[in-house]
């Protein structure tokens, strides 16, 4: 008898504490990661190159990009590869820059790449 009662307090306990508690647990916030050349290719009017795993979108349409001042710095990479496809994107790949083209890193966020002596800016689309 004693033990039928111990065990029908400890279970009215448990079943208290789970009535009590959030049935679903918060978990870690999920890491979304940086946009992929797939994410921009689905657009028709991509602009896009994808340098050290990162892609870099034209940011020419921009207001604020465009009154941006910056000093050019160091070529960074140069573009070897185009293609539409998002598959066969690969670090030097881009789906509008020529092959040839040189890109070089700015004092600012900017990344320049330098087609027929004019200065297209690009800027890395970063997550978070």
């Amino acid at each position: 008898m004693k033990r039928n009662l111990f065990l029908s307090s400890v279970l009215t306990v448990l079943v208290l504490l789970a009535a009590c508690t959030n049935p679903v647990a918060p978990s870690e916030p999920q890491a979304i990661g940086n946009p992929t050349p797939k994410d921009y290719l689905k657009y028709e009017n991509a602009d896009i190159f994808l340098l050290n795993g990162i892609v870099h979108s034209n940011m020419e349409d921009v207001e604020w990009v465009q009154e941006l001042a910056y000093t050019l710095g160091e070529e960074v990479g140069e573009i070897t590869k185009q293609t539409n496809s998002a598959q066969e994107f690969e670090n030097g790949t881009s789906n509008k820059l020529p092959v040839g083209t040189k890109i070089y890193r700015t004092d600012t966020p900017l990344y320049i790449a330098i087609v027929n002596g004019k200065e297209i800016r690009y800027m890395e689309m970063l997550e978070g």
